[in-house]
């Protein structure tokens, strides 16, 4: 994997991180932790989902900025499940 790659995984994903978070307004987990959260989920999914959709759409540098994008919105999402819901008074 060169660094280019890599460098588009951390942005795509981080960028879905957010975005991830503001599709969850009830159980965000604020910026930094979408980011990073984003980030992270952004580089498994680029490794991971990659080739697949690299072969879809036939052009290797959007098939994995799309699959970096979509898991970095997923991860923060399925982390804001388990933040627990305000105390209602």
């Amino acid at each position: 994997m060169d660094m280019t790659a890599l460098l588009i995984q951390l942005i795509a994903g981080a960028v879905g991180g957010n975005i991830g978070g503001l599709l969850n307004k009830a159980k965000n987990l604020g910026p930094m932790l979408n980011t990073v959260l984003g980030a992270g989920g952004g580089v498994v999914g680029g490794m991971a989902l990659g080739d697949t959709l690299t072969g879809l759409l036939g052009n290797g540098m959007a098939g994995n900025s799309i699959a970096s994008l979509l898991v970095g919105i997923v991860v923060p999402i399925v982390g804001g499940m388990f933040k627990k819901s305000p105390a209602s008074a």
